[in-house]
């Protein structure tokens, strides 16, 4: 019989060996575990119920609080949310059969909430919309905690507590968090996935993120691709079947709900590509910026805290250990995605919102590493002036942060909330009679939606203030609603004779903006028109752009200038 060979007991320096060699990524799950009992107290990290408390009051307070940032939100997915639930609504020349850019399975997702919160508020449709938003922060909220609490496990509490308290105050994320947009649940999926591949689940991250592509928006294919490829080298066959199998169910899905509402065979996601990507695409039509332009909104909603994660790449060599390579995968997007939009013309603040919480891990990381910027690396216990003096930078640096997010918050809100309180007066005055009609000019790019419209309204109508690009036209149901393809819908973004108002005395009501200006507008006129609701609003061309884009005590009512945002009723002859 085979003598069995003894093995020797591995010395004490034989594990330190292999604790230092430099292959091996150092985790807060690598801590070597007391032997004595003791290990039953060892800090475990955040749990779920700090992040999911904090990151729900805050995204509570976006949904009840969060402004129209922009019309596309309002024209691309509230109004046809709005025409699913109540036969009435904006049309698109996106979602004309025509084109059919635009996915109605997106829709349905937030119809699931919107269908019975309809039914349960009746006619108050504001409700309807505010549900939806709640939904949209419960969304934020699952994903952004997980994804926190995964940081917590993997790397410890402060990087954790860190990203928890900018993804909860930080502008951006403040907003983004509860808009209408496929941007937006790119961004929940971008958080959710970056999550799941922390806690080494790479097959459900990948079918998240092919989710956050496909059901929000393809383009953010982009900003998955450093997790997707990373997963793939790491465990291929899993990970590409998981891949495959949710990207094919949710194509047939999306292919079968575009059937459905544009009556024929068409794929939305193939054609928003095709237009944009091989069809060349025409996007300059609705604007360009400079390769300045995510730059300078970068600091706008995140500060200092988008400086920070700037510098994530600076700070590597250096915390190489800890942050390489799976934080180093997760935080790449950030510089990929604002390299690849900001060469694009057509350039809008919403282009950016996938990459929003990684903006906050980065700048996490950042600020978590500053001792060891001046830390002896011979010497992880170094407690120098220069290690010490860095330690205490790092609260500062995170309140400096929070504080200046809390400013810009602050002063969006106070500055631009009055298109959507404006249109709530129009409740109280029904007396005007079924079928009065609002018209609205050059606001029309900041209507809020029809879920702010009363059903004594009949109409909502455009009147001609000199724009000369293609404006939505509500859903002709006598064509087909949905499936409609409109002869006056086009391409080019040229105006269609249709969308304006012909003749304005058949206007009951009239929202305007009034500001400090040489020219008269028709409001002026008050032998016709009666004012019967004006709330402030911040004039952007006049108030200093400090003062304007954060809230400064004591200065921010005296430094700015500020119009009339009016509601106003035609005097009856």
């Amino acid at each position: 019989m085979a003598l069995a060979t003894r093995q020797r007991r591995p010395l004490p320096s034989d594990l330190r060996a292999t604790a230092s060699s430099p292959t091996t990524s150092y985790t807060k799950v690598d801590k070597p575990k007391r032997s004595d009992g003791e290990n039953e107290g060892v800090d475990k990290g955040l749990g779920w119920l700090l992040p999911l408390i904090c990151l729900g009051m805050l995204r509570h307070m976006s949904a009840m609080s969060n402004i129209i940032h922009d019309c596309d939100e309002v024209f691309n997915y509230w109004e046809p949310l709005h025409y699913l639930l109540y036969k009435s609504g904006f049309q698109t020349w996106e979602y004309s059969s025509q084109f059919a850019l635009r996915s109605y399975l997106y829709i349905l997702l937030h119809k699931l909430v919107g269908w019975p919160a309809s039914w349960w508020f009746g006619e108050e449709k504001v409700r309807v919309l505010y549900a939806v938003r709640i939904f949209l922060a419960v969304l934020s909220v699952i994903s952004d905690a997980a994804l926190v609490v995964a940081l917590s496990r993997k790397y410890g509490k402060r990087l954790a507590s860190y990203t928890l308290a900018m993804l909860c105050l930080a502008s951006g994320c403040f907003f983004a968090s509860t808009s209408f947009l496929p941007s937006s649940f790119s961004m929940y999926a971008m958080s959710l996935s970056s999550a799941l591949f922390l806690f080494n689940k790479p097959a459900m991250a990948l079918s998240v993120a092919a989710t956050g592509v496909i059901l929000g928006w393809p383009f953010s294919i982009l900003a998955f691709l450093p997790l997707t490829i990373y997963s793939l080298v790491k465990r291929f066959k899993s990970v590409f079947l998981t891949g495959v199998v949710t990207s094919v169910i949710l194509m047939v899905l999306s292919l079968l709900v575009d059937y459905r509402y544009y009556k024929r065979w068409t794929s939305s996601v193939i054609n928003l590509l095709v237009y944009n990507v091989i069809g060349g695409g025409e996007s300059h039509l609705y604007g360009t910026e400079g390769p300045s332009f995510y730059l300078r909104n970068g600091f706008n909603n995140f500060n200092f805290c988008f400086v920070f994660a700037l510098l994530f790449l600076a700070i590597l060599p250096i915390a190489k250990k800890k942050y390489a390579p799976e934080l180093l995968v997760v935080v790449s997007p950030v510089y990929l995605w604002i390299a690849f939009m900001s060469l694009q013309p057509h350039k809008e603040e919403r282009f950016l919102y996938p990459i929003y919480p990684l903006i906050c891990v980065a700048a996490s990381a950042v600020i978590e590493s500053f001792p060891d910027l001046f830390r002896d690396k011979y010497n992880p216990n170094d407690t120098s002036v220069l290690v010490m003096i860095a330690k205490f930078l790092r609260p500062l640096a995170l309140g400096l942060i929070l504080c200046s997010s809390h400013a810009r918050t602050f002063s969006l809100i106070n500055g631009y909330s009055a298109p959507i309180e404006i249109y709530k007066h129009l409740d109280y005055y029904d007396d005007a009679g079924t079928g009065s009609v609002l018209c609205i000019g050059s606001e029309w790019h900041r209507f809020p939606s029809s879920f702010f419209i009363p059903d004594y309204v009949g109409q909502v109508r455009w009147l001609d203030d000199g724009f000369t690009g293609l404006l939505p036209i509500p859903f002709n149901s006598s064509l087909g609603g949905t499936s409609a393809a409109p002869s006056y819908f086009n391409n080019k973004n040229k105006a269609s004779e249709e969308q304006y108002l012909t003749d304005p005395e058949q206007c009951t009501f009239l929202i305007e903006l009034q500001l400090q200006r040489p020219y008269p507008t028709r409001g002026s006129d008050l032998s016709t028109w009666e004012i019967v609701a004006a709330l402030p609003y911040l004039d952007r061309e006049l108030s200093p752009p400090l003062y304007r884009s954060f809230f400064i005590p004591y200065h921010w009512q005296q430094k700015n200038v500020f119009g009339q945002y009016r509601l106003l009723r035609r005097i009856p002859k």
